[in-house]
């Protein structure tokens, strides 16, 4: 059980918008979420979405972080939301994904908490164990090393059910309630308009860069034991955040994350799908804050050395140590 922590004084929304650079000059479309005044900051959290998922998924969430104290960043990922895609005829790979993570995260004063949802998640594990002490710390939303493979073909056989786009966002927006049955309210056409683009044609296609399904996700199965390796070796606190009704997440995948990494903890939130940030917004916002709150004030990284690095914490200006 997670106990509630006292609301946040009122305090007006501080959020801007701007841009990071990524591996190889790339722009990602960021939002900072400043701790409003007389609040004093805590520290940082960065937020990394899922595949298909924008930063908007975090808007929510980081908000309410900021109220509490802690300055909450998030970017779209490389080929989603608004920030750049790669070039015709440059492939996407896990990792470009992971070194565009890798500069964010070391571009911060200080090692940030990251809160990765999914693929996020997944790049958080690499980044860590390619960069021991990059981050304060992990909060992995419903991912684990290795997946159920029928979850993963759900999700697939949406992404590339409507290849062709919508004709109306009504369209979209149902669905995507068929979809998401568990969701009380549909999406607003605000909400839809952060997930789809209109092309010239007036049809509504999905804000990610469909060659992303096919470079990078459709073999994401031959980097299971990649992952696992990586986790093995992740030395920072880290916490499970997994859904009870995920069909992605199961006791066994669990099971074996606590064995290769057995000083995580986990919460688990019944009701909540894979989509677990939008399924229950409020429990997953107060068991992170909680956790934030548990941390010490500085974590030092255990595991070894980067090959070549004399300090892990310093500002990481490029990837591929």
């Amino acid at each position: 059980m997670v106990s509630r922590l006292p609301p946040a004084a009122p305090a007006s929304e501080h959020r801007a918008a701007g841009t990071l650079t990524g591996a190889q000059g790339i722009l990602l479309a960021s939002t900072l979420h400043r701790v409003p005044a007389p609040v004093q900051p805590l520290g940082s959290v960065l937020f990394a979405h899922g595949f298909g998922q924008t930063r908007g998924a975090w808007n929510r969430t980081a908000a309410a972080l900021a109220a509490h104290g802690f300055e909450a960043h998030s970017y779209d990922a490389r080929g989603h939301g608004e920030s750049d895609r790669n070039a015709p005829g440059e492939a996407y790979s896990v990792e470009q994904l992971a070194d565009d993570l890798i500069i964010v995260a070391g571009e911060l004063a200080e090692p940030p908490v990251l809160v990765g949802a999914s693929m996020g998640g997944l790049f958080g594990l690499i980044a860590e164990s390619r960069w021991p002490g990059l981050f304060r710390a992990l909060v992995l939303v419903d991912v684990t090393p290795r997946w159920e493979q029928a979850g993963m073909e759900r999700i697939l056989a949406f992404m590339t059910a409507f290849p062709q786009g919508f004709d109306s966002l009504d369209h979209a927006g149902e669905v995507i309630a068929a979809y998401l049955p568990q969701r009380r309210a549909r999406k607003s056409p605000q909400e839809l308009q952060e997930l789809l683009r209109q092309d010239d044609h007036g049809r509504w296609r999905w804000h990610w860069d469909p060659r992303l399904l096919e470079e990078m996700v459709h073999d994401s199965a031959a980097h299971q034991d990649a992952l696992a390796d990586a986790a093995r070796t992740v030395r920072c606190p880290v916490m499970l955040i997994s859904g009870g009704r995920s069909d992605l997440v199961s006791r066994q995948t669990i099971d074996e994350f606590e064995t290769l990494v057995p000083h995580a903890t986990h919460i688990h939130i019944p009701e909540a799908t894979h989509m677990v940030a939008g399924d229950d917004n409020d429990t997953f916002t107060t068991a992170v804050l909680h956790y934030l709150t548990q941390l010490p004030a500085v974590t030092v990284a255990q595991g070894p050395a980067a090959a070549g690095q004399s300090d892990v914490t310093e500002s990481v200006s490029g990837a591929n140590p």
